[in-house]
């Protein structure tokens, strides 16, 4: 089996007496991206900046491609690191040419220019070369950066919020041309985002944070539909919560009966994550709900919903169901949806 290409042990990082970064721990396979998620302030961007050798451990280590490059009173500086780094801003020397800030890291010599144009036709950028930055749509400035980084063949990539300085309908293009770049070089990769969305589709693997500390890292589809906590329900999709109780049928819900076996006494409460795609509705004058508005999204309505019990949910419904405002339903539980359920903020 091969080393991971990253691995971090027990990272510890305070600035003054505030803790920013509490006893994070992961390891990255090679040709893997991991996407470290989380809100703002829940110190990923800190993180990443340790990785890259912009911050000092206060603990823990650090190793890329087999090198420890933190920890044990060691500190190797970012430029001896392996380690690539495409800043939120790109950082693109305005001065300088397209070709002039993709070879910039490099030595000088006969191969500079050759390994420059195998980056430019990496990236699409062919003929583009003696171009100012300042010529340059986003998405091109976005790969500009990405030439630059991959330029010294680093043994890992480091992305903070790469995309934030697009428009949406960019973002959306060029966030699919660096996930096909990543893969297609077959680098490591690690990038930073608080968009959801953003990391189930670039992230092979998902670290999510909360308060300095790692709540979750798995592959997308497990954090997705297995989260471990609360705070990774809630912020992975869009998530309700609704009350439940465990009985011998299941768990009982104001949606229904959970067809879950938990190992817990008869009666105890849990709280139950409930997404827009797992509630169904059906016309019924005599239902257990009622339609409190109905938002347009273009390819879906979103409906939110008070159940009997005073709980508002939300569900997805295509343009063919017409449910007005007002009007009386049933909202269950879709077949074949299993939903989390939580004790005290944890996963049972």
């Amino acid at each position: 089996m091969n080393r991971p290409t990253v691995i971090c042990k027990n990272l510890h990082k305070s600035f003054g007496s505030l803790p920013v970064v509490e006893d994070v721990s992961f390891n990255i396979a090679p040709g893997q991206i991991l996407a470290l998620l989380g809100p703002s302030g829940c110190g990923k961007t800190t993180t990443l900046r340790l990785l890259a050798g912009f911050e000092e451990l206060d603990g823990g280590s650090i190793e890329i491609d087999g090198q420890l490059v933190a920890g044990d009173q060691l500190s190797i500086p970012p430029e001896h690191r392996r380690a690539g780094m495409v800043f939120q801003d790109y950082a693109i020397f305005p001065h300088l040419s397209v070709e002039q800030n993709v070879g910039f890291g490099l030595p000088r010599g006969r191969d500079k220019r050759q390994r420059v144009q195998e980056l430019l036709a990496f990236v699409g950028l062919t003929g583009m070369g003696e171009r100012m930055p300042h010529e340059l749509s986003g998405g091109q400035q976005q790969r500009v950066a990405l030439a630059r980084a991959l330029a010294p063949q680093p043994a890992v990539l480091l992305l903070d919020e790469p995309f934030s300085n697009l428009d949406a309908a960019l973002r959306v293009g060029v966030r699919q041309e660096v996930k096909d770049l990543l893969k297609r070089s077959g680098i490591t990769a690690v990038f930073v985002t608080h968009d959801q969305e953003e990391a189930l589709f670039l992230g092979d693997v998902i670290a999510v944070m909360n308060n300095g500390r790692l709540e979750q890292v798995g592959p997308a589809k497990d954090v997705f539909h297995r989260p471990r906590t609360r705070f990774v329900a809630e912020f992975v999709g869009q998530t309700d919560f609704i009350s439940g109780r465990v009985t011998d049928r299941g768990v009982e819900t104001p949606l229904g009966v959970l067809s879950r076996s938990l190992s817990l006494p008869m009666g105890t409460a849990v709280d139950v994550a409930v997404r827009p795609d797992d509630v169904k509705l059906i016309a019924d004058a005599d239902g257990n709900a009622t339609i409190l508005s109905r938002q347009f999204l273009g390819i879906a309505y979103m409906v939110r919903v008070r159940l009997a019990d005073g709980t508002v949910v939300h569900s997805w419904q295509s343009h063919q169901i017409n449910l007005s405002q007002g009007t009386a339903i049933s909202a269950v539980i879709r077949p074949g949806h299993t939903l989390s359920c939580f004790v005290n903020g944890t996963a049972v």
